[in-house]
């Protein structure tokens, strides 16, 4: 089956439906360019493609071919070196858009051009979202639980009402950003570098905090549990913070005033202990580590 004659189709499709080319990559998140090498003819979309692009033109898969199934068996999709963009790493410009009631769980490589956006109840459940940039965004009531967003850089955004259970945060950086009513349960933050901005109103049951770092920051009605490892509290203001069940190691604590924290049931090594002691925390829910 000629690709000429396949490219003939989309095109007519595409423009019944009124719309561009930038558009309907848009729609599929690819580039202007792939769909121009569709209609003129000189490659085609893969089957994944194919029926994303039905659904959008609104036609049926037999629209493209009357023997569709041969017609993919004869041009196989692209091979790697041949697309646009390396398979690994795709280019998708999913920024300045309303994004709501979206599923992309399990899909991977979601991690450039996404910001400037809003997303309401989104979902990326186990998804591939390392190396992520959000910026200017607004997110509310989404669902990242299981979803690896390590190396990420969330700034000047709102995170709202939303789920990281079991997450990967590793080497995150949140920049000017306030996080409000999330769920990090389970979450793992070693390295995580938390900036300006502000957390507030978070569950952090069995959070792995392990050289994260918060600096200049609003931490307000969050409780901390397990271990606090190599981390560092530099200029912060606290409001209604516990500490509860906490081992806290070479932790260090540089703020102007630690009075309202309360410590419950917690142990602290020497170092730690002496940083909470000059910043004249109340000591008395904290055992001293031999």
């Amino acid at each position: 089956m000629e690709t000429k004659m396949i490219g003939n189709k989309i095109t007519e499709a595409r423009k019944k439906k009124t719309i561009s080319q930038a558009q309907l990559a848009e729609l599929l998140f690819i580039s202007p360019q792939a769909v121009g090498k569709w209609e003129r003819g000189e490659s085609l979309p893969d089957i994944i493609t194919f029926n994303r692009l039905a659904k959008i033109l609104d036609v049926d898969l037999n629209y493209f071919s009357e023997d569709f199934s041969s017609m993919v068996n004869e041009h196989p999709p692209l091979s790697p070196t041949e697309v646009e963009t390396p398979k690994s790493k795709l280019n998708w410009d999913m920024s300045r858009w309303n994004w709501v009631d979206a599923d992309f769980s399990g899909l991977k490589n979601l991690n450039e051009k996404f910001s400037f956006s809003n997303m309401q109840r989104c979902k990326f459940i186990h998804s591939e979202l390392s190396g992520l940039l959000l910026k200017s965004n607004n997110i509310d009531r989404c669902d990242f639980s299981g979803s690896d967003i390590s190396n990420s850089h969330i700034r000047n955004s709102c995170l709202a009402n939303s789920l990281f259970k079991d997450c990967s945060l590793k080497e995150a950086n949140f920049s000017g950003s306030y996080v409000s009513g999330c769920d990090f349960s389970g979450a793992d933050f070693s390295g995580t570098v938390v900036k300006s901005g502000g957390f507030e109103k978070c569950m952090t049951l069995n959070t792995v905090w392990n050289g994260t770092s918060f600096s200049g920051s609003q931490l307000a009605e969050i409780v901390f549990n397990g271990t606090l490892e190599n981390c560092s509290f530099e200029n912060c203001s606290f409001a209604r913070i516990t500490f509860q069940n906490t081992i806290l190691t070479n932790t260090f604590f540089k703020c102007r005033s630690l009075k309202r924290i309360k410590f419950i049931d917690c142990q602290a090594d020497r170092i730690t202990y002496e940083f909470l002691k000059n910043g004249k925390a109340d000591l008395s829910g904290i055992t001293l580590m031999e």
